[in-house]
């Protein structure tokens, strides 16, 4: 395999390209260090592979990219670059969502038209879905996002599929559903929590604590990833999900008991933009790409506060 990982730099490219490093494929990453969070962050992200033989970082945004370079000789395009999200895509930011999201992979498609390639994994998000969704949540359900975050991804993900229909770009979409673990993003909810407990600040609880998430494990979501890439069906969807539901609240005790620390609740007003459940069904993705989520959520927690711990600031 040679892959091309576009947001490389990022959470979950980040442990894809190390993945894929280990199983002997050559890895070309490219990322732009927007400045979403702290460019030192992704810098470190990466900093163990620079070194590693089949390994190239390129810095570029992929509206800038020499793509048709890039391109040569490319087995395998893992899309990963995205500006992430939801409570920031609103107002005026919306704009850059639609550049680095529909955009962006508008462009990465139209370089990959005629190409031997083949698969282009995009990642997509569970936030495509909504509120209206029954659960557990099942891929051919009608899609009704309730952010601008949503919205974006979804249309990334219909054109994923015009241009498998049409051009016959082999196209596979994942929709995570709210991956965690070691590098997760300083904006997202368990890297805050751990933050605020190891601080001895409360923990910020948007709502009534009884809304759920699927969470997965990023060592899952990577294997997913790449799994796709070799086993996933051109035009289709997967959910990758890490089998789960689970409450705010019941996160919270879980958290006191991984830490041992006091937990302290902050309560706040409801976010727009938040969806109040997610559910994964992955019978798809356990009947094409064998997926099966390895780690326990507690195990995950202990995993990324033990990362947590060694890297504070």
């Amino acid at each position: 395999m040679k892959a091309l990982v576009t947001g490389g730099a990022g959470f979950i490219g980040s442990h894809l390209c190390e993945r894929l490093l280990d199983d002997g494929a050559s890895v070309t990453a490219i990322d732009c260090f927007t400045d979403y969070y702290p460019r030192a962050i992704k810098e470190a992200n990466i900093a163990a592979m620079r070194s590693r033989p089949g390994y190239r970082f390129v810095e570029a945004s992929i509206a800038e990219a020499d793509l048709p370079a890039l391109l040569e000789g490319t087995t395998h395009v893992f899309h990963l670059a995205a500006q992430a999200g939801v409570r920031k895509s609103w107002g005026r930011e919306f704009r850059i969502y639609t550049a680095l999201n529909v955009d962006a992979t508008q462009i990465l498609l139209e370089a990959c038209v005629g190409r031997p390639i083949e698969r282009v994994v995009y990642a997509s998000s569970s936030s495509v879905y909504g509120d209206e969704a029954s659960l557990p949540m099942h891929e051919e359900l009608p899609l009704h996002p309730v952010s601008p975050y949503g919205v974006t991804k979804l249309a990334a993900e219909q054109l994923c599929h015009l241009y498998f229909v049409n051009h016959g770009v082999p196209t596979v979409s994942l929709r995570y559903f709210t991956v965690y673990g070691p590098r997760q993003r300083p904006d997202m909810g368990f890297h805050r929590f751990f933050s605020a407990l190891l601080d001895g600040r409360p923990l910020v609880q948007y709502g009534d604590g009884q809304q759920t998430r699927d969470f997965t494990f990023v060592a899952d979501a990577a294997w997913a990833t790449q799994a796709a890439g070799v086993r996933g069906v051109p035009g289709r969807v997967y959910n990758i999900g890490g089998g789960s539901r689970v409450s705010l609240r019941q996160v919270f005790d879980l958290l006191g008991r991984v830490t041992g620390r006091e937990v302290r609740v902050d309560r706040q007003p409801v976010q727009k933009g938040d969806m109040r459940d997610t559910y994964a069904d992955t019978t798809r993705a356990q009947a094409d790409l064998g997926f099966a989520p390895s780690v326990t959520l507690e195990e995950g927690l202990g995993a990324m506060y033990r990362w947590m711990e060694a890297n504070q600031a």
